[in-house]
């Protein structure tokens, strides 16, 4: 193990187990999330500029809470991801006001998605693919690490 990893290693197996153990709901939580309602609805919503891509909010919160459930004991979020999830998933109502400046309401809600999806993946991906931590880190997992541990 590469010194630099002593520190964090035991963190590491912690979330690969908890990740193993929670792969049949993240691969779910995937379906939904991919699912043409969810996934090409709600983008679409985005573009067609209707209030139906708030919705897009509640998909992320439940990405969110599932990622939530796989962090090591102790451990929360990066700074950058509690940034993005903070604007962009925090059940903000419609109003018409909205409208007239579209994207700078209803893009956090689309990069909070994308970004939790993303890490949603990584976690299915990893929790797959690896019995112990990688040395050298895949950049994907290396993401993980961002994320939780790091």
């Amino acid at each position: 193990m590469p010194p630099f990893r002593d520190k964090t290693y035991e963190v590491e197996i912690e979330l690969l187990s908890k990740i193993k153990a929670k792969l049949p709901q993240l691969e779910t939580k995937l379906d939904e999330c991919l699912s043409a309602d969810s996934y090409e609805n709600l983008f679409y919503r985005f573009y067609h500029q209707s209030n139906k891509v708030y919705r897009l909010q509640t998909v992320t919160q439940e990405i969110i809470a599932i990622l939530k459930e796989v962090a090591p004991k102790g451990k929360t979020f990066c700074k950058y991801f509690q940034e993005i999830i903070d604007e962009g998933a925090n059940a903000k109502k419609f109003s018409l006001k909205h409208n007239r400046n579209w994207t700078k309401h209803t893009r956090p809600m689309i990069e909070a998605f994308c970004h939790a999806r993303y890490f949603l993946e990584m976690c299915i991906k990893y929790g797959k693919e690896l019995s112990k931590p990688p040395s050298p880190m895949p950049y994907g997992y290396a993401a993980l690490m961002e994320l939780f541990i790091m």
